[in-house]
């Protein structure tokens, strides 16, 4: 059964208190002008002195209560998209006004039925705005619970058929409401790795298309197939499939479960910082996208978040209205997930999330983005933000001598100003290295992780599905079989190799904490969950690429700025000879040097 569109609770601040009674009396103004809507409406319905008192109040606030709505739901697009405050109570207002609609209608359906004539599509387009807002307030707090109740909205409006008779009507526009519907079904879906679910609905997609591009001689027949295209090759973006004992494919999720970050030991000395806000930044050219979310994004965000919840039932449970009110840590460091930026777009989002940043809190900058390279003495270059994308192909443009430099080059002195607190940065570019030369004017803790510049040849091509690196820092484990050239793997293996990963992170934790010649810095990142899975991460990729037999150059391999000590780290007995246990066990030793003391 579909709930009714309940305002989201934070437990850090409440939004504006829910409305309660009976519906609002539409002002004056507003009335008279649907009041002339409801004439034409009950036109055919016989005459109007006919039609009981009751069931006119009953159209006549269904109406003001679809107008409002409608305003409440266009006026979003005008809020700042950075920012965590001004939209709070607007977004509150918005969803108030559609619980009333969506129970409105559900109470006085008989009338609407008979003296609106409302149709069943018009239900479904409630009940999809609703999972529109669900949505779009997951992107505002990056609360994943949201997700569930945008997928409860979204699945009821396939389950009862809503846009069923919309094929009927000879209205196209219609019918690209409900392609819509389908397109943001799958972004959920695939949100929430419900997968089974997004090739379901991708089949079905593709049916309507045909029938639409069918039935009228459209325009916008190429970008729909577009989208059945770029949803596909995201779907397969994986290069390793994990299998049941009867070939069917198992679903892993890459989010923070409770087991999933290594624990702290009694007595490990960390700091005491949190991450709390990521700009997560994509301008691969080329690489798979879907709704502007490229492969290394979707990656880097899941690897941001916690399993989600089921908010229903947290809500209901006996006590929760009175811890609501008690600020607590949040679930999930909020995000701005920014798909070829401008540099002014870039820097806005990025002072914006600066001036907000809580005392004691990390800001963590990703940047997935084409390398930008030097042009002249004492030019590092940097990486692409936005670009003409129709010029450029790849990287081929940015590596020729150019007599200007490039406007959209984000250089590592950019972010300069931003090392005022603390700052955590991830560069997986062809021009990563740029960010070994940052300076750290403030003292505050710093540390950026930068990809490999470049990978072997005889590793086969994978950029357009997603970077390696990133891949690391997602699901180590699919990359470590992938660069020991398996492609499939039988589930009950996959979850022993899992549960050895978790030891081996769990022996690189006591590494760095045991470290005598670590930079601080690190260290000081290391008390958060999110930000310590990513280190652990960082060193076992470094260290697997290091010990592999085909990466055997400099740039073959991640760096940091500042160094790890490699003997401590990257480079330690200790973690090599895991590396070769894990090597072992998925019986792919041979892939691996059985030793890296050499000096390369």
């Amino acid at each position: 059964m579909v709930r009714g569109a309940r305002q989201p609770q934070q437990p850090r601040s409440r939004l504006v208190p829910r409305l309660t009674g009976t519906v609002e009396k539409p002002p004056r103004k507003r009335k008279s002008r649907t009041e002339f809507a409801l004439n034409e409406i009950m036109s055919s319905g016989g005459a109007e002195d006919d039609i009981p008192q009751g069931e006119r109040k009953t159209v006549t606030d269904f109406c003001y209560l679809l107008d409002k709505s409608k305003q409440l739901f266009n006026g979003l697009r005008d809020l700042p998209q950075y920012g965590q405050k001004q939209w709070q109570s607007y977004f509150g207002r918005t969803f108030d006004v559609y619980t009333k609609l969506w129970k409105f209608q559900q109470q006085h359906r008989q009338v609407l039925d008979n003296r609106y004539g409302l149709k069943r599509w018009q239900i479904g387009e409630i009940a999809s705005k609703i999972g529109q807002l669900y949505y779009h307030y997951y992107l505002r707090t990056s609360e994943t619970s949201y997700l569930n109740e945008a997928f409860s909205f979204y699945s009821a409006i396939r389950q009862r058929s809503y846009y069923s008779q919309v094929n009927k009507e000879d209205r196209p526009e219609l019918v690209v409401k409900k392609l819509r519907y389908y397109a943001r079904f799958i972004v959920v879906c695939l949100l929430l790795n419900k997968m089974d679910v997004v090739k379901d609905l991708v089949k079905e997609l593709s049916d309507e298309i045909e029938d639409y591009t069918h039935r009228f001689n459209t325009e916008d027949q190429v970008e729909w197939n577009l989208v059945l295209q770029e949803v596909a090759a995201f779907i397969e973006a994986d290069p390793v499939m994990v299998l049941n004992d009867d070939n069917t494919i198992v679903i892993t999720s890459n989010r923070l479960a409770e087991t999933g970050a290594p624990l702290l030991e009694q007595g490990m000395i960390v700091g005491q910082l949190s991450l709390a806000d990521a700009l997560i930044i994509g301008n691969c050219n080329n690489q798979v996208k879907f709704s502007e979310l490229t492969v290394d994004m979707f990656r880097m965000l899941q690897a941001l978040e916690r399993e989600p919840m089921n908010l229903a039932s947290q809500m209901n449970k006996p006590g929760m209205q009175e811890s609501a009110d008690k600020p607590t840590r949040r679930e999930n460091p909020h995000k701005y997930l920014l798909y070829k930026p401008t540099f002014s777009q870039l820097y806005t989002f990025l002072a914006a999330s600066f001036k907000e940043l809580p005392a004691n809190s990390v800001l963590l900058i990703y940047l997935s983005a084409t390398g930008v390279f030097p042009t002249g003495p004492y030019d590092f270059g940097g990486v692409l933000t936005n670009s003409n994308r129709d010029i450029i192909n790849g990287d081929t443009i940015h590596k020729r001598n150019q007599s200007h430099k490039e406007m959209h080059c984000l250089h590592p002195g950019d972010l300069y100003p931003f090392t005022r607190k603390p700052l955590f940065i991830i560069v997986d570019s062809s021009n990563s290295v740029a960010y070994k030369n940052f300076t750290n004017l403030f003292g505050q803790p710093l540390v950026c992780l930068l990809s490999p510049t470049a990978y072997p040849k005889a590793l086969q091509d994978q950029s357009q599905r997603g970077s390696l690196f990133t891949l690391f820092l997602n699901n180590p484990l699919m990359a470590f079989l992938f660069v020991s050239g398996l492609s499939s793997m039988r589930r009950g293996l996959w979850e022993k190799c899992q549960e050895y990963l978790r030891k081996i992170n769990r022996d690189i934790a006591q590494l760095l904490t045991h470290s005598r010649s670590i930079d601080q810095a690190f260290l000081q990142f290391f008390g958060d969950e999110f930000l310590r899975l990513l280190l652990t991460r960082f060193i076992f990729c470094s260290a697997t690429m290091r010990m592999h037999k085909i990466f055997r150059e400099t740039r073959n391999y991640p760096e940091s700025y500042p160094q790890l000590p490699r003997d401590e780290t990257v480079e330690n007995p200790h973690l090599q000879k895991h590396i070769l246990e894990l090597a072992s066990i998925l019986d792919v030793r041979n892939v691996f040097l059985e030793s890296t003391i050499d000096d390369y």
